[in-house]
């Protein structure tokens, strides 16, 4: 917020100067990031009086002018000049006898209009023939406005010609520019900067309040808030007969100017000074625009669906239930706490207006504005917080400058409160303020904070257990816990009275569990096996979502960084994906790239907590993609692409030595971004309370159980065809949990007995997984079978020589131990026995029988 140190002096104005005031709030949290003059600096410019003006005789654009500077710039006189008036070439539109302009004299210096940042000196020059002595300047070329259309016209008042510019025009008036943090609502103003400033140095503060203007119609203007959770109270006046087209008077130009605001006319400048005077934001419009207004009043809802607002900045919105409205019979009039719609909106020949200030929920406007593309100085304090008791202050202070103005008769004030709001008392302990603050303070110092900042209390006890009840004023609707209080104490002793104290504290280690990695382990590892991470938004485009990751129901975001980046992910393949494109782009042959990161999806069982969002669940996802040369280009190996079994083979490495299970999907159930027939759907095999972590009701009696891990295959055809990637690109996502869990190291005693192998050859129907066999070759923990590897398999071939699709011939090595006991051949023809019979249930038997 930007404002100049002469208006802050009227409300409040301590025995310091501009440095020391700008420090002064700086060292109380009302940071000053900038401080300077009202113009940058230049000499030799003075208060100019246009005596006479007459066309130049060689161009049409140029005028001759004659202007008294006073009587230390003079002319020698002669009977065409006999005072000695400066003779000044112009061609200024608006130079005209009569007005009052800044003069650059000859050996004036202008501020820099250029590059090379060097000042513009003045000199007596011709144009076109004809001899100039000076230059008549804009505010443009006096650094103080973008305005640059004609000169500055100067209010004569008080102005004698010669006069020095910059003392006539207060140029050397310090502009103060604060970086507010958002607890700080109740300072966007000027009062509210001086409000705070008398707390701070004790100077006695002026109120901006005016004497209530008296009623002199009785036309009102009936308001129904059918919305109370968007308008708190709502306050309005009519007013008649004013004067049309008076211009905004030139004091109240220069203080918008200096708070970065732009001149309108003169209802929208009176709007917007009582705004930046006392953080009101209000809104005028012409009553005789919405002729019903006056007899059937104003609604304040919320919107319906599909009704459109003409809003003062040309932009037609399409209305939705998120946005509240003022409207008339005819429909919305003003988008509210935000801006008032063209269709009311005030011109010069306006006659009759409403004057509203309203108090908005700062829940309700908070997002608004930027979520349709632009941000207003209203919506910029609403969504912080306009104190509720100054409505109708505002609009008395408004009535009184539109009176004094440009006339006009006030209907008396409408004020719809439909449930005064209330502060809540909050508790301060002075004990607690020390602890926190870490100062001896006193019960003493906390009251004086408490009554220099005009907060009503009461005081319970004596000494270090003084407890103060606090009610803050209506303005200081932040204060709503005891840290807020603590923090205002120390903000008003200063924080530089705050002593350097070594940290003093117990530090307990914690220990991390044995079975689970930190997050780092698992990024480390994945580097070791040839990964790169990579670093995405968590939004992204809709057609992922729709597309690869299968949710039709994405979550959106509300305002969304770019027009692309909408939703947000609920699958880490499709950032991964983005990451391809942009490499082939640059013709990579190799990209092998990971991304730890959260995804998100719709859970109606998931609360609002500290970690967590009503509604949406965000687990933590381990995503992988491959893609190009699986190997280095290299002497002793064919190039060749990489595949699913690579990117297999690296998961395993990164589980090992957890077990995993690998299952096709069936049909139907693939994964939405995944080649059906070239994918797997993978379990990890997680050891119990004996011998880990695994959160499962099977887990309470010791035994391992399977969970869903992920899944691993080639990115379908159609994403592929539609997202431009080229190959075949190997895509992994993994449950991050899961990945975290770790198996503890457990000792084993060499066994005592000798082990043995036996391999089978056996017929398999083709529609039998791995897995499957494996478990039933396995079997269960009394079996002497300790582990099956598939070394071999053999297609045979059919009568056409095709191979036959029915059935499999699979080589297995089972491997044999008991440690306390030796292997006998009958026992382990016993065994081998029994995994055939449990290999007989999945249709396999020995090949030849």
């Amino acid at each position: 917020m930007q404002f100049p140190v002469s208006w802050l002096r009227e409300f409040c104005n301590p025995d310091l100067t501009d440095a020391q005031l700008a420090h002064a709030l700086t060292m109380a949290g009302l940071e000053v990031e900038d401080a300077r003059p009202a113009a940058p600096p230049f000499s030799g410019i003075v208060v100019g009086h246009l005596v006479q003006v007459r066309q130049h005789p060689d161009a049409d654009r140029l005028r001759v002018c004659l202007v008294d500077a006073g009587p230390d710039h003079r002319l020698p006189p002669s009977d065409e000049n006999p005072e000695g008036l400066l003779q000044i070439v112009c061609g200024a539109p608006n130079a005209r006898e009569g007005l009052w302009a800044p003069l650059a004299v000859v050996g004036a210096e202008l501020p820099p209009s250029g590059d090379d940042g060097k000042p513009l000196k003045i000199s007596k020059g011709k144009l076109r023939g004809v001899v100039s002595h000076g230059m008549l300047c804009s505010a443009r070329e006096l650094g103080i406005s973008e305005e640059s259309s004609g000169l500055l016209e100067l209010d004569p008042a008080g102005l004698t010609p010669g006069q020095s510019v910059r003392q006539a025009l207060n140029l050397d008036d310090t502009l103060l520019e604060l970086k507010l943090t958002p607890n700080l609502g109740h300072a966007f103003s000027v009062y509210g900067v001086a409000r705070e400033l008398s707390a701070i140095t004790g100077a006695p503060l002026h109120s901006w309040a005016v004497e209530p203007v008296p009623a002199q119609i009785a036309d009102t203007l009936p308001v129904d808030i059918q919305a109370t959770d968007l308008c708190g109270r709502f306050s309005s006046r009519l007013m008649r007969g004013i004067r049309p087209g008076v211009a905004t008077p030139q004091w109240m130009k220069d203080r918008l100017v200096r708070c970065g605001q732009r001149p309108v006319s003169l209802l929208v400048d009176i709007s917007n000074y009582v705004m930046f005077e006392t953080g009101q934001p209000t809104h005028i419009f012409d009553a005789a625009k919405v002729p019903q207004a006056t007899t059937r009043g104003l609604t304040v809802r919320w919107a319906h669906e599909g009704e459109t607002l003409e809003l003062l900045n040309g932009q037609t919105l399409t209305l939705t239930p998120r946005l509240g409205i003022i409207a008339a019979q005819d429909g919305p009039e003003s988008l509210a706490g935000i801006m008032g719609g063209e269709a009311t909106s005030v011109s010069d020949g306006t006659c009759d207006i409403v004057i509203e200030a309203a108090f908005w929920w700062p829940d309700a406007v908070a997002g608004k504005a930027r979520a349709l593309g632009f941000s207003t100085e209203a919506a910029h304090r609403y969504e912080r917080g306009v104190s509720p008791a100054q409505t109708v202050a505002a609009i008395e202070r408004i009535t009184s400058l539109v009176q004094q103005l440009c006339g006009g008769q006030a209907g008396p004030v409408s004020d719809v409160y439909p449930e005064p709001i209330a502060a809540r008392p909050v508790r301060l302990r002075v004990a607690r303020a020390r602890r926190i603050i870490g100062l001896p303070v006193t019960a003493a110092q906390c009251q004086d904070v408490l009554q220099r900042l005009g907060f009503e209390h009461s005081r319970e006890g004596t000494g270090d257990d003084t407890v103060f009840s606090v009610t803050p004023p209506p303005h200081r609707f932040d204060i709503r816990i005891e840290e807020d209080l603590i923090e205002e104490v120390i903000r008003l002793i200063g924080y530089d009275t705050l002593t350097p104290q070594p940290v003093r504290g117990t530090l307990q280690a914690r220990i991390a569990p044995e079975n689970r990695r930190p997050a780092q382990a698992v990024r480390q590892r994945m580097a070791q096996l040839g990964y790169q991470e990579t670093i995405s938004f968590s939004f992204v485009e809709a057609r992922l979502e729709h597309g690869p990751h299968g949710n039709a129901d994405p979550i959106q975001v509300l305002n969304p960084i770019a027009a692309p980046l909408a939703v947000m992910r609920s699958s880490l393949i499709g950032s991964l994906v983005q990451v391809l494109q942009r490499n082939q782009a640059r013709r990579a042959s190799q990209v092998r790239v990971f991304e730890w990161g959260r995804v998100f999806r719709r859970d109606a069982s998931v609360q609002d907590s500290l970690t967590s969002v009503s509604g949406v669940n965000q687990p933590l996802r381990l995503g992988g993609l491959a893609w190009g040369s699986a190997l280095p280009l290299q002497w002793h190996a064919k190039d060749r692409a990489a595949d699913f079994y690579d990117a297999k083979a690296d998961i395993e490495a990164l589980m090992a030595p957890l077990a995993l299970r690998w299952t096709p999907p069936e049909a139907g159930a693939a994964h939405p971004a995944l080649h059906p027939g070239r994918s797997a759907w993978i379990d990890v095999l997680l050891p119990g309370p004996d011998g880990g972590a695994a959160d499962s009701d099977a887990a309470d009696s010791g035994a391992a159980i399977w969970q869903r891990l992920g899944a691993l295959g080639e990115l379908h055809p159609q994403w592929t065809q539609e997202l431009d990637v080229s190959g075949h690109p190997i895509v992994f996502e993994l449950d991050a949990a899961l990945v975290q869990h770790s198996q503890v190291a457990q000792s084993h005693g060499v066994a005592r007995q000798q082990g043995a192998v036996r391999d089978l050859a056996l017929q398999v129907p083709a529609g039998v997984s791995h897995a499957a066999l494996r478990d039933a070759l396995v079997g269960g923990a009394d079996s002497l079978v300790v582990d099956a590897v598939l070394f071999d398999i053999y297609r045979p071939a059919s009568a056409d020589g095709a191979p036959a699709a029915q059935t499999l011939s699979l080589a297995w090595r089972l491997h044999l131990l008991d440690p306390e006991a030796t292997l006998t051949d009958e026992r382990m023809d016993a065994a081998i026995a029994a995994c055939l019979q449990r290999a007989a249930s999945l249709g396999v038997h020995l090949r030849g029988q």
